[in-house]
Formats: structure tokens, C-alpha cells, sequence
């Protein structure tokens, strides 16, 4: 049980070692003697936990429950994940600031949109949308609207509670949403159709 307790209070130190690091000089100019140092652990023990620092990077992400869908559906029964994971963002926000913000690290933006894509385009499937190119676009332009409002709070661009970034998505991408479902948005391939 005590090796249990040692490896999850190594894993936190690293972690936290990093965030520091990533707010104090960004993703980019961090090494992982850097991390090390901070943490004041050994390499093997370092290499032991992680591979690399974008794994420390990653592993931040999924051991605070970032995306993940939440359990109760919103108003029109569709991104149930938005106001939770806007509330999780702000009682996370030092970390948030340090994984998404404009000193965090690039392949962490990317893996998250990556994963919050794969939540959007669940959620329109299991709403009736069938898979197309046209549900491909529209994932796209989801995950981007809250990705957008995401970082325009993390980098201090808006104050704005999680409860109005929610209500600022939802009203940005429902109603296109809802015409998509309905079938009242045509798509095509080429200029000329």
C-alpha cells in the first residue's frame, strides 16, 4: 500500500514540477532534467513513471478528468461535457493555464482537440446524424467554437463564468447543430452542384 502511496506522490511531484515550469517559461524550453531538478527525483525514477515530458504533459490531462464525457445531457440533449468541463477548468485553472494556455505545450492542445472531437462526433451519432463528410465539417467546427472559448478564457481574454462560456457555445453551435440534424442544411462536394 505505502509503494501505492510513493508512486501516486512521484507521479503528482513530477506533474506539478512541470506546470510550474510550463507557467514560469513555457512547454518549448523546458527539458526533463528541468523537471527533474524541480522535482527533485532521480532519472531512473523519472523514466520509471514516464516516458518523456509530453507524457507528463498528457498524463496531467487524463489523471484530472479532461474530457470526459459527463452523464447528464444539456438543455437540448447534446454536449453534456461543456459546462462540466468548463467548471473543471476553472477550479483547475493553474493547470489549465499551463496545459492549454499560450505557454503550455502544442501537442497538448492537439491531443485534446483530438479527444473532444471524438466526444462531439459520439454525441451527434448517438443524435441521429449519420456519418459523412458533411458530420465530419461540423465536428470540426464544434470542437473549434469550444476549443476557441477554451482558450480565450485560459489566455485571459474574457473573465466569463463557465456558465456563460456554456451559454456563449451553445449558442454559437445549436442551432447550426439542430438544422444539421433536422436535415436542413445541404452539403456538397464541388463548387458547381
Amino acid at each position: 500500500m505505502s509503494g501505492d502511496r510513493r508512486v501516486r506522490r512521484t507521479r503528482r511531484l513530477v506533474q506539478e514540477a512541470l506546470v510550474a515550469l510550463i507557467l514560469e517559461k513555457g512547454y518549448d524550453a523546458v527539458t526533463v532534467t528541468d523537471v527533474i531538478e524541480r522535482a527533485d527525483v532521480g532519472r531512473s525514477t523519472f523514466y520509471s513513471h514516464f516516458t518523456d515530458k509530453q507524457d507528463v504533459l498528457l498524463s496531467n490531462l487524463d489523471e484530472h478528468g479532461f474530457l470526459r464525457p459527463a452523464p447528464e445531457a444539456g438543455p437540448c440533449g447534446l454536449f453534456a461535457f461543456s459546462l462540466p468541463m468548463f467548471a473543471h477548468a476553472r477550479e483547475q485553472e493553474r493547470l489549465v493555464r499551463a496545459l492549454l494556455g499560450r505557454r503550455g505545450g502544442g501537442p497538448l492542445l492537439a491531443h485534446g482537440e483530438r479527444l473532444l472531437a471524438e466526444i462531439v462526433g459520439r454525441e451527434l451519432l448517438a443524435a441521429g446524424a449519420r456519418p459523412s463528410a458533411a458530420l465530419d465539417l461540423l465536428v470540426v467546427c464544434v470542437t473549434g467554437a469550444y476549443m476557441g472559448l477554451l482558450r480565450a478564457w485560459v489566455d485571459g481574454e474574457t473573465a466569463a463564468s463557465p456558465a456563460e462560456l456554456d451559454a456563449a457555445f451553445r449558442a454559437a453551435v445549436e442551432p447550426g447543430v439542430r438544422a444539421f440534424l433536422s436535415g436542413d442544411v445541404a452539403y456538397s462536394h464541388g463548387r458547381d452542384e
